[in-house]
């Protein structure tokens, strides 16, 4: 299983997803002209804003709905994840991470601006994702299901077992815990909070996201802080690596290019089409919002977080290998840096973390079979399946579930990919009706008739609209 996991996942990050993602980062950077470098302003403006209305305070707010997909961002790929980047790939898998983050970041708002704009109604607010855009903007049902199906084994399943592998073994480094015992006590920890329903999982995750980010960046400034001289010489060497001018310190330009590319992806999920699901929750005045919101998601996560554990890690100076298995290696090095408390608190961060980066990777789950069929049955053996790859992911070895994951990871995001390139153009016109009405001092509202031709729209239809159409309803 391992060889044949191996082989797959090989071919299609080396031939498939890398130029899909790359290619398609570059494209819509040019069409939205630099869109997640030029409205950087407005994404902290936007961050800030508050709900109108008593009614739109009782939904998930903006940065509710940013919360619940950092939730998901922020976890085992910006600890666990980079450290094995830099194992297998050297210090260039670092600049690599930096690329899919720099371009992916288009993509990120394209996904997320569409899915504001395909989103529906349900008993709780909204829902939404790329199984909602293909069905209705593309007219391809089967697609929908095919993501739904991948998103949901993806991270309901796939990459629950890496966040609960990396919680226990965290945990094993520092405490000496027993990864069962552990597994099982967070088993019935995620037991809780998955059956509370979604406004409980962004309740959770607007706690607990900030506290860990805010946490960990400030003991990786720390180190960056007493190690600032070796800082320039430092990104020379991650530079250097990146293009293979390094080979002492790396794998190779192909190893370097590969990890970079497939642990920036996991950690930012820029272009997978995951956090459009947690985007269409929002209760925005215009779809564009969510999309400049969930783009500032991609930078904090991998310039930000990714970069501190990279330094952290390369400032170290300890050998790295295939030996060194992720979290450890994150571990170690902290405690090179700051003495061996630094070990206790990994294993603390990563469990905040990880946690809640379980809590979202459900919803995901839970959003897409609903899609798929209204069942509380599926529901429910969902649920069950979750808490089974928990205790699963507890006890299993590193290599089977990351490979696992970056499998359902490669097939998901090629399926999202492929409806991007069809549909981006109609987030590059929403995204220009926002600039025009912000220029005309506005803030901006939408309506499905601002875009011409735009159809199979539910929620931004303007007053006439409705009425029109309950009209018709009456009289059919």
């Amino acid at each position: 299983m391992n060889t044949i996991l191996d082989w797959t996942n090989d071919f299609l990050w080396s031939y498939v997803l890398i130029a899909l993602l790359v290619g398609l980062g570059v494209l819509y950077t040019f069409k939205s002209r630099f869109v997640q470098f030029n409205q950087i302003g407005e994404m902290f403006r936007l961050l800030k804003e508050s709900p109108s209305t008593e009614e739109a305070k009782k939904k998930v707010s903006s940065f509710g709905a940013f919360c619940i997909s950092a939730a998901t961002r922020i976890g085992t790929g910006n600890l666990a994840g980079v450290a094995i980047a830099i194992s297998l790939g050297g210090p260039g898998a670092v600049f690599w991470m930096w690329v899919v983050a720099l371009f992916g970041a288009s993509l990120s708002f394209i996904e997320s601006t569409l899915a504001q704009v395909y989103k529906v109604k349900d008993a709780n607010g909204y829902k939404g994702g790329p199984a909602y855009y293909m069905q209705k903007a593309l007219g391809a049902r089967w697609m929908g299901v095919l993501f739904a199906i991948l998103i949901t084994f993806c991270f309901g399943l796939a990459f629950t077992s890496v966040q609960a592998n990396t919680i226990t073994v965290a945990f094993h480094e520092a405490f000496g815990t027993n990864r069962l015992v552990l597994g099982l006590v967070l088993t019935a920890i995620v037991a809780v909070i998955i059956f509370g329903g979604v406004k409980r999982i962004a309740k959770v995750s607007q706690v607990v996201v900030p506290i860990m980010a805010v946490s960990y960046l400030l003991l990786a400034g720390y180190v960056i802080a007493i190690n600032i001289s070796e800082i320039p010489g430092l990104i020379g060497v991650i530079v250097s690596s990146a293009f293979g001018l390094n080979e002492a310190v790396a794998g190779g330009i192909g190893a370097a290019i590969m990890n970079g590319v497939k642990r920036g992806l996991f950690s930012n999920e820029a272009g997978m089409g995951s956090a459009p699901v947690a985007a269409a929750t929002a209760e925005v005045s215009h779809p564009a919002k969510q999309g400049f919101i969930q783009t500032l998601g991609v930078f904090v996560d991998t310039i930000l977080i990714c970069s501190a554990t990279a330094f952290i890690i390369l400032l170290a100076g300890i050998p790295t290998g295939e030996e060194m298995e992720g979290i450890q290696l994150t571990q170690i090095a902290l405690a090179e840096h700051v003495g061996p408390w630094a070990s206790i608190f990994i294993a603390i961060a990563i469990l905040l973390f990880c946690f809640s980066s379980i809590i979202g990777n459900y919803y995901y789950g839970e959003s897409n079979i609903e899609f798929i069929k209204e069942s509380k049955t599926a529901i429910f053996i969902f649920r069950l399946a979750v808490l089974g790859m928990t205790v699963f992911g507890s006890v299993a070895s590193l290599s089977m579930v990351w490979d696992i994951a970056d499998l359902f990871m490669a097939l998901m995001a090629i399926t999202n990919l492929i409806a991007l390139f069809f549909l981006g153009k109609i987030a590059i016109a929403v995204l220009k009706d926002y600039l025009k009405q912000r220029k005309e001092g506005k803030d901006p509202v939408f309506y499905a008739s601002n875009i011409e031709g735009l159809k199979n729209v539910e929620c931004w239809q303007d007053e006439s609209e409705r009425d029109s159409k309950v009209k018709l309803r009456k009289e059919a």
